[in-house]
């Protein structure tokens, strides 16, 4: 398979492309795009349009004085030096550009940082991650194939390593969240062979040999995909999510009863993949449930989790300290894990007040929790349409002998909200016990 890219620089970056190519040549070097932006160029699309990162992959010649010299006619700052890796990073406007010597790397089983050694683009190529990673552009748009592999596993729409996978993640075995998150945000497929493998050496996800900020940042990026759930699906089939978040754990198999379709495990996965690309409210929404495991106790025969919000909230912030979330994901995340039971619907002007204190105390939107909680109760339409009160407006101001108003939707949500929680079944006696039960509901 022959591929061209035309025009090799996206509009923009014309003058970027033409400034490296004048400088490699004035410092008698080769340098060659390689990665994420021929892979995206030649899927196209919208992919394409998003591209900001631009690597290049320097031969006969170094890449930190190739991104020093670019730097000084592209930038405000010098490069940013990894001298030991033979890398240098150069922002130039809206792009950043990554500049690497053609090297071998041999990784220490004990630690993720390589031994490094100058090498051929063949030998630098090779021990990338996947093939459709290793593909070269040089500036007329010519694609270089190294491999052999890359254009065949891209049109086929699949992720596989160069090596055998074993070899691949056993010197860097971030790769195996890497491999997972390509094939979610990509929509591709993963290799047979590498998903054995994923699953052969998960143990080793863990530090030191992969720091807790190189996950975070893979899983970061995977929960902004399209397909999230099938992104937290493959991380769990692999092997991987245990590693990652072993407090999801426990929610397998745990059933939830009243309106939940899923166990609490699958439920947290779907109401993840039910918020906007956005990484707090996806984040909230699959850790919102983490507590119920914790918290689960029959009572007459009625699963309850009560305070499973408050539980969950201080699991979900353990978890995210352990993978070194900022302070401020942390907050808002377990803000909204703790919020998402609050009876804020029993007395609209209580929840004003709390809309207000919220502000005050640098809690996430109030638009971000609402959205969350009702997110989460559309999970199922078919669960969704079970919940209503059991008795109706008339039928309450026929037992109660008062007129229409407020209080008839506060009761209501709160009997709509005893279901959810498996506190009362769909029956109208026990609906108007638990009103008895609960005189504040009927107070103006």
């Amino acid at each position: 398979m022959i591929a061209r890219i035309d025009p090799p620089a996206l509009p923009g970056m014309e003058r970027l492309f033409t400034v490296i190519q004048e400088e490699a040549a004035r410092l008698g070097c080769r340098a060659l795009v390689v990665g994420g932006y021929v892979r995206d160029r030649l899927l196209g699309g919208a992919r394409a349009a998003a591209i900001r990162e631009v690597d290049f992959l320097v031969e006969k010649g170094n890449g930190i004085e190739l991104a020093t010299a670019v730097a000084s006619r592209l930038s405000d700052h010098p490069p940013v030096v990894f001298e030991r890796f033979g890398t240098a990073h150069v922002d130039a406007g809206l792009y950043a550009l990554e500049f690497v010597t053609a090297r071998t790397e041999r990784y220490d089983p004990q630690s993720r940082k390589p031994q490094v050694r100058p090498g051929t683009l063949e030998e630098d190529v090779i021990r990338r991650d996947f093939t459709v990673n290793t593909l070269l552009m040089d500036w007329d748009g010519s694609v270089l194939d190294l491999t052999g592999r890359g254009l065949d596993d891209l049109r086929a729409r699949r992720i596989v390593t160069p090596l055998d996978p074993r070899a691949t993640f056993d010197e860097d075995p971030l790769r195996m969240v890497r491999a997972v998150r390509f094939a979610t945000t990509l929509e591709f497929e993963l290799d047979p062979a590498t998903a054995v493998a994923i699953r052969e050496n998960a143990g080793r996800l863990q530090p030191p040999v992969v720091s807790m900020e190189r996950i975070r940042d893979e899983l970061a990026k995977l929960l902004l995909a399209n397909d999230v759930e099938r992104g937290l699906n493959l991380l769990d089939e692999t092997g991987l999510l245990v590693r990652i978040l072993p407090q999801l754990e426990a929610g397998k198999g745990m059933e939830q009863g009243g309106w939940h379709s899923h166990d609490v495990f699958g439920h947290g996965l779907k109401a993840a993949a039910l918020t906007p690309a956005d990484l707090v409210t996806r984040l909230a929404g699959l850790l919102h449930d983490v507590g119920k495991p914790a918290t689960k106790e029959v009572k007459d025969g009625k699963v309850t989790f009560i305070n499973h919000q408050l539980v969950g909230a201080e699991m979900a912030e353990q978890a995210l300290r352990s993978l070194r979330f900022s302070g401020e994901v942390i907050d808002a995340v377990t803000d909204l894990i703790r919020l998402h039971m609050r009876p804020i619907q029993y007395d609209p002007s209580a929840w004003e007040d709390r809309a207000a204190d919220m502000r005050a105390s640098h809690y996430p939107g109030v638009q971000k929790i609402d959205d969350l909680e009702a997110r989460i109760r559309r999970l199922d339409t078919a669960a969704i349409n079970a919940i209503r009160s059991p008795l109706t407006g008339d039928e309450l101001m026929a037992r109660t002998g008062r007129p229409p108003g407020p209080w008839i939707k506060r009761v209501k949500a709160a009997l709509e909200d005893a279901m959810v929680d498996g506190l009362l079944a769909p029956d109208p006696e026990a609906a108007w016990r638990f009103v008895e039960d609960h005189p504040e509901l009927l107070r103006e």
